[in-house]
């Protein structure tokens, strides 16, 4: 099978859409499909290659404009390239850059799209364009796509209600991917917190409870609110308590996993929570809001709040670290629940869904409960 994964923004831009690309195509490639992944030409990088798992990339040259991460993409061409790559089996990740959406629209091929955000997903102003965008790429875009494969039951849910139909979606989530390896290091003296620093994440909800929390948290990312969250903390007085120590290499992140009491992610919105599972597989509980997709990813894992809530982040924190049994039970729940998600579960589904969109039949119906 002659299978192309599409997407503007691929290594070394990294995200949790990359992070899955690059598991798939090297698990299909493992099993003699030729996977080409399409993307967008970031600086530095060829226009063509191959990667060490045995994937092609291919590059087209781009126009970004760095409003928001990832910037907005614009790039001529993506028909013609698609058309060449003459591939069995299409699969498109994104929905927020017209160029590419116009594109994919318009081939005629076999297709199906991954929905990985929540629909209508934004605060204020973003919010507003985001329902104008996704309104218009389900008008006008997502018709011509056979199938559409969702990354958590909740956002399989949302795709159905706003009337595409239940038959033609399937849920196939965001892995781990490899095996966890076995977490033997010392809990450490602080609270964490990991993934790109934007509105939508609930960030200065958490760093509001930490008025009411006596411990050290480590914020990890960056992202457009980093200053905003700097001079919040500031504001508050809250400098001994919270350090922002930007992007961390990954050798940096999973010792930070390894050590930390526990994680906080505090999002607003989060269709399934790819750090969420990382951090579990940790052998560490988390605290999460109640958003979406959330709470399924994290199962008994974790204690789950309101969204911009404050006192309640405060008194869950507070909890866990006054209760170093409750973290340790937690923790083991954590990395059974984070174990759930692997990729040789889920990855003969997703041939299968592959295989049955190139050759023009039905997927066997997978509605969520």
């Amino acid at each position: 099978m002659r299978f192309v994964d599409v997407n503007p923004f691929f290594f070394p831009y990294r995200g949790g859409i990359e992070r899955r690309m690059d598991d798939l195509a090297k698990r299909l490639s493992e099993k003699g499909h030729d996977v080409t992944i399409l993307t967008s030409r970031l600086p530095d990088t060829e226009e063509e290659e191959k990667s060490p798992s045995g994937y092609r990339i291919v590059r087209l040259k781009s126009r970004f404009m760095d409003v928001y991460n990832p910037p907005y993409v614009s790039t001529p061409g993506v028909l013609d390239a698609l058309d060449s790559l003459d591939a069995d089996v299409v699969n498109y990740n994104y929905r927020w850059a017209p160029s590419w959406n116009g594109a994919l629209g318009r081939y005629s091929g076999p297709k199906l799209f991954t929905c990985h955000n929540m629909w209508g997903e934004g605060i204020g102003a973003a919010a507003k364009l985001s329902e104008f965008n996704d309104g218009r790429f389900m008008k006008k875009v997502l018709p011509s796509f056979s199938h559409v494969a969702c990354v958590s039951r909740y956002v399989q849910k949302e795709t159905i209600a706003r009337g595409w139909p239940a038959e033609k979606t399937s849920f196939v989530p965001c892995c781990l991917s490899g095996e966890p390896e076995t977490n033997t290091a010392p809990e450490g003296d602080y609270i964490l917190s990991l993934g790109r620093i934007v509105k939508t994440k609930g960030l200065k909800y958490m760093v509001e409870a930490m008025k009411d929390v006596d411990s050290k948290l480590i914020i990890c990312g960056k992202g457009p609110e980093s200053k905003n969250l700097g001079r919040q903390i500031s504001r508050l007085g809250l400098q001994d308590r919270i350090e922002m120590r930007g992007f961390v290499e990954e050798d940096e992140k999973n010792r930070l996993m390894d050590g930390c009491k526990f994680f906080v992610m505090p999002s607003l919105f989060e269709s399934f929570g790819l750090a969420a599972i990382e951090l579990m597989s940790h052998r560490r509980p988390i605290i999460s809001t109640d958003v979406n997709g959330l709470p399924d990813t994290v199962g008994k894992g974790g204690i789950t709040v309101p969204p911009k809530d404050p006192a309640a982040l405060a008194e869950a924190m507070n909890r866990l670290l006054s209760d170093g049994g409750l973290r340790e039970k937690m923790g083991e729940l954590a990395l059974e629940q984070a174990k759930s998600y692997s990729y040789g579960r889920f990855v003969p589904k997703y041939e299968k869904i592959l295989e049955d969109v190139a050759a023009g039949r039905p997927t066997e119906p997978d509605l969520p409960e």
